[in-house]
């Protein structure tokens, strides 16, 4: 009598595990599973600017001031994420950070015939804004067959917005009759404005690589009735105020070393439309791309436990110089 044949494993139906490089996960949490993901992330980023202020008589002469200023400014974020499986498909997330940014401003003093730099110190720390975001799991996908998930995802004010922090400006900050330095005396921890993003993520498994990419739109909600705050408790109003959206896009690829470790190699864009007041473009506001390339290192300390650790490099004038992210996820 022959024994009978037990079935072959089923195939599994989720997108392969690789070293995460973006916010937004390839692997949905299974049915049931909740994901408690600490993470902390640095960024640096400097820039140089220079206005002329003055006018010229031929091409070499100005007449007039040079107004040079050398800003370096540091960002630290720990977030707490939570993420838990609602069916094998469909995965819902909810993310707390909280900010602490502070910036130097190496400047001349404008107007006034010195050789003395001046430091302009600032700072600012608190809750950063929650997000809250679903994933969906489209296709089943399969060896040389790429799966798709749709995500979206929603962020809140719960931060202090830019329009709270007192700007070092006597009474105006723009027009002909500003004064001061237009710098905040304490820097905000978020960005003021509600966004819904939503995107669209594929992974392509081609043993032993994993190709992966998404594209995301950003949109941010404006507001109306804006009014800044200036020294002496006064306010700027200025009206109507919405950010320019944020169209990305990303892609690399994903190679297991052993059953433990992985690193990704990828890139990331975003291009940032102008920034529009009363309907119309905020003089000096351009489209602004923001290009980074992504290293990513993950290490499975245990069944329930990983480490993920990613470094950036800014590629455009705009983007930060660097920036490191470290997040353990723990599965329960």
């Amino acid at each position: 009598m022959v024994a009978a044949v037990g079935k072959p494993p089923g195939r599994d139906k989720r997108p392969p595990q690789v070293a995460p490089l973006f916010e937004q996960p390839g692997v949905l949490t299974p049915r049931g599973k909740v994901i408690v993901e600490p993470g902390f992330q640095f960024g640096y980023a400097s820039s140089n600017r220079v206005a002329l202020v003055g006018y010229t008589v031929i091409p070499a002469l100005l007449i007039g001031l040079v107004d040079v200023r050398e800003v370096k400014r540091n960002t630290s974020t720990a977030s707490l994420t939570v993420r838990t499986g609602i069916t094998n498909r469909l995965e819902a997330e909810l993310r707390a950070p909280y900010v602490y940014r502070s910036d130097s401003t190496v400047s001349r003093e404008i107007f006034t015939g010195t050789s003395v730099e001046r430091v302009f110190d600032t700072s600012g720390r608190g809750a950063g804004d929650a997000e809250i975001a679903a994933r969906y799991q489209i296709n089943n996908g399969g060896p040389d067959q790429a799966y798709y998930v749709g995500g979206l995802r929603f962020k809140s004010r719960t931060g202090r917005d830019p329009f709270e922090v007192v700007t070092d400006c006597t009474r105006r900050c723009i027009g002909d009759n500003a004064t001061g330095t237009g710098l905040p005396l304490e820097l905000p921890t978020g960005s003021g404005f509600y966004s819904l993003q939503p995107s669209l993520t594929w992974l392509f498994p081609s043993d032993p690589a994993v190709f992966f990419g998404s594209v995301s739109y950003l949109h941010n909600v404006k507001r109306s009735k804006v009014s800044r705050t200036v020294l002496n408790g006064e306010q700027e109003f200025l009206g109507e105020v919405k950010p320019g959206d944020i169209f990305g896009f990303n892609f690399g690829m994903g190679l297991a070393l052993n059953d433990k470790a992985s690193f990704s190699l990828g890139y990331d864009h975003n291009s940032i439309a102008r920034t529009r007041q009363g309907g119309a473009p905020v003089p000096g506001s351009v489209r602004t791309q923001l290009g980074t390339l992504l290293v990513g290192y993950s290490y499975r300390l245990s069944d329930k436990r990983t480490l993920n650790v990613s470094l950036g490099a800014g590629l455009t004038r705009d983007t930060p110089d660097v920036s490191l992210s470290i997040r353990i996820p723990t599965t329960y």
